[in-house]
């Protein structure tokens, strides 16, 4: 009869006991919960249990019931702790013989641990009895079997086992994959499997009584920093212009890190491959991770040239998830990293976690029934996994000061990072999100502080989800909900664009705590009626990354300090998430912000053409009036201006570049070059200018006319690959001037455009 170690088969069940304590707030089909349980503290009292020495009276389970260490069986059950995420008292005296002896002795012993682990978990339940029960004998489909018990492993100390290959061949490798995949959903998940089905309990639970949320907070309004690019008056809570904002910024860069959230595939935009490899624009036809890394070299660069230091390295790391891994490290290895020096850039690859098919937090099955089905997490995992791997110990050390989180497809936002590090650094902010100002009921999370009602500590600033926001302000006040302020048109709460400022000695702290940067995880179930207990679709839990306020606010209590800074729209916010289908529906119903390929191709031109505007080129600046429709969405008629990082990353050095001119509407203009400088160019066609570092360029009166460049839709029916049809059309190069000069030295242009090198 085969043993196992009771208190590896009552692990995951014990792990949620009386000292683990949960903080939770849920509302409409959406919960919120956050387990204070670490993977270490379960790993830690895991390996106390197996150091018992012979005098402790420590139980094993067989497939038939309990026997002690000398051997004889018992029918005393084991004392456990009970799951407080779920609230209730499990047995542990749990019939192990639903599943047959000679399947059990198909699986690994990480397999059967996990399959144990589950049904024991299960046994005040019965939610994942289809998943366990009536197994067809040894032989028979035991493919599928393998497959499940796989998934649940990595919070167990059973990894690395060896499957076990028996006379029935390929059935029985089958069953143990079953086992394995149940072994690899285990492991992936803090606490383990029972952790994340005890939680989804309860948040489901939840869901479905309609819990109010916020019942015990009121909405304010917080306090915040308005920094606009082309206002020269100062903000009223930091006192500083926007040029003053990105000069504090400037001081801080050589000790940033980098992460981008980027787990995600294409599919809402119609797009099969990784988003990071969609080109942000046809003119230069650079991919969006070719933006960031080009930003961030630039970052670099100008911080060595700063300080005299040629050691500085920004670091990146990218967070992939099962879907996008593979595709992104052949997009970097392809492109040669994008410049980047080996080992600069990191990934950290998060988990799927198993999905749930109704109320009872069953869990859901895939093609067959050997096989669980799994979902994506949210990007709220980026937190643990940068612990998880590491990486924040070794900022820590090498003397970071602040962790900057991108998001994968708003390339404006990179504009809105070094003045938001600069009030970051001159506010002290802990958390400083880049916000826009927000629509009333626009479909986009808002940034609130939430005031406690009778305990001022728990008070926080977060970011509150759309479809939250709207019955929570309709409980307080005025009870009008999410309307627009009077005065201006907008809602009075920051649209949170999602991307942070985060100082590092706080967040090393925090993710130190107890949930090691497990934030707050959620579900947003689709009930098929009012019943609410069965789904449309299978759901899962979720988290994002812009809840670590609540794990900030546990570690640092009222010394959290939580910020925001807004920035025009124009300037930081024009995403590209949907198709060009769902775009042209939601413009014909009025909609200004499609968030399109196109749109936000568009955005990218206009917001150049204020920069360049801005500093005194004769140039037309598109506004709404004044767009046209290509492929069913609208964008500018041009010009169309792409402004390298390699140019300009600040206000002021395209100030100090540019100098008088004008560009025509047909027009394009690239620009790439530190050393570079453009002074009364005239402009009417297509012009590319790019030089190399150590190159001083001065572009004097150039006077360029060609054909330029001109979008062209594509026919309707006509056979494009996925990258031109989500955007509707292509760009046709008829005609062009480049200029390419890699050599350092000095150089001059003149109106002919003739290179001369002065030394």
């Amino acid at each position: 009869m085969r043993l196992v170690h009771a208190a590896a088969a009552l692990l995951l069940v014990c792990g949620l006991g009386s000292s683990a304590s949960a903080f939770a707030i849920s509302g409409g089909n959406q919960s919120y919960v956050s387990s204070l349980i670490s993977r270490d503290q379960q790993q830690q009292k895991q390996q106390a249990r197996r150091n018992d020495t012979n005098n402790s009276r420590v139980a094993f389970i067989s497939h038939k019931g309990l026997i002690t260490r000398g051997g004889a069986e018992s029918n005393d059950s084991i004392e456990t702790s009970s799951l407080s995420a779920a609230s209730v008292s499990i047995e542990t005296k749990t019939d192990l013989s639903v599943v047959s002896d000679a399947n059990w002795s198909l699986l690994s012993e990480r397999g059967r641990t996990a399959l144990e682990n589950l049904i024991q978990h299960d046994a005040s339940y019965g939610a994942q009895r289809h998943v366990y029960a009536d197994w067809p004998d040894a032989g028979v489909e035991d493919e599928g079997k393998l497959r499940l018990a796989e998934q649940v492993r990595k919070s167990t100390p059973l990894f690395g086992c060896e499957i076990k290959h028996t006379s029935n061949g390929v059935e029985d490798e089958g069953k143990l994959r079953l086992a394995e995949q149940l072994a690899d959903l285990d492991a992936s998940y803090p606490g383990g499997l029972a952790a994340y089905l005890g939680k989804a309990k309860m948040l489901l639970r939840e869901s479905a009584e309609g819990v109010n949320p916020f019942s015990d907070f009121t909405a304010v309004v917080p306090e915040g920093e308005h920094i606009s690019y082309d206002t020269p008056v100062p903000d009223s809570h930091t006192g500083m212009t926007f040029s003053q904002a990105e000069e504090a910024g400037l001081t801080g860069i050589a000790d940033v890190a980098f992460v981008l959230v980027a787990g995600g595939l294409g599919e809402r935009l119609g797009y099969s491959g990784i988003k990071l490899s969609l080109e942000t624009n046809l003119c230069t036809n650079k991919c969006y991770l070719e933006v960031y890394a080009k930003y961030i070299l630039a970052m670099q660069r100008m911080a060595s040239l700063k300080t005299g230091r040629h050691d500085i390295r920004i670091p990146l790391v990218i967070m992939t998830s099962g879907d996008t891994d593979p595709l992104t490290r052949q997009l970097l290895e392809d492109n040669d990293n994008f410049g980047f020096e080996d080992g600069q850039i990191q990934i950290v690859c998060q988990d799927k976690v198993a999905a749930l098919k109704d109320g009872s937090a069953g869990l859901s099955l895939g093609k067959d029934r050997w096989e669980i089905e799994t979902k994506p997490h949210g990007h709220g995992d980026v937190h643990h996994l940068l612990y998880r791997e590491g990486h924040v110990d070794k900022w820590e050390k090498e003397g970071r000061k602040h962790v900057i989180f991108l998001q994968d497809t708003n390339a404006l936002v990179i504009n809105s990072v070094l003045p938001t590090l600069g009030v970051s650094i001159a506010k002290n902010f802990h958390m400083n999100s880049i916000c826009i100002p927000r629509l009333a009921g626009e479909a986009a999370g808002a940034i609130a502080r939430l005031e406690h009602k009778t305990d001022p500590e728990k008070s926080l600033v977060i970011n509150v989800e759309y479809n939250q926001l709207d019955p929570l302000l309709r409980s307080q006040g005025d009870c009008l909900g999410d309307v627009p302020d009077s005065a201006t048109g907008y809602s009075p709460f920051p649209g949170n664009a999602n991307n942070l400022v985060i100082e590092m000695g706080a967040y090393a702290k925090t993710l130190r705590g107890e949930d090691q940067g497990v934030v707050v995880e959620f579900v947003n179930p689709k009930y098929k009626d009012d019943t609410r207990t069965d789904f449309k679709k299978p759901t899962r839990l979720e988290c994002m990354m812009q809840d670590i306020p609540k794990l900030f606010q546990k570690e640092l209590g009222s010394e959290a300090n939580i910020g925001f800074t807004m920035f025009d729209r124009w300037f930081t916010f024009s995403p590209a998430k949907n198709s060009l289908e769902s775009g042209i529906e939601a413009v014909q119903n009025g909609n200004t912000a499609p968030g399109t390929m196109s749109s936000a191709e568009s955005d990218k031109y206009v917001q150049n053409q204020r920069k360049l505007k801005y500093a005194g080129m004769d140039v037309c600046i598109t506004e709404e009036k004044d767009l046209v429709s290509v492929g069913g969405i609208p964008v500018t008629p041009g010009p169309r201006i792409i402004i390298c990082p390699g140019f300009a990353i600040t206000k002021q050095e395209i100030l100090a570049k540019v100098e008088g001119g004008s560009i025509t509407d047909r027009s394009s203009l690239v620009l790439e070059g530190e050393g570079l400088k453009v002074k009364n160019l005239q402009l009417d066609g297509a012009l590319v200018i790019r030089t190399g570092h150590d190159c001083e360029v001065e572009v004097d009166g150039l006077v360029v006319k060609n054909k330029g460049w001109e979008l062209e839709e594509i026919p309707d029916g006509a056979d494009v690959p996925e990258t031109v049809s989500i955007r509707g059309y292509t760009m046709a190069k008829h005609e062009a001037m480049e200029i390419h000069i890699n050599e350092p030295g000095k150089y001059t242009i003149g109106p002919d455009g003739v290179v001369n090198k002065v030394e």
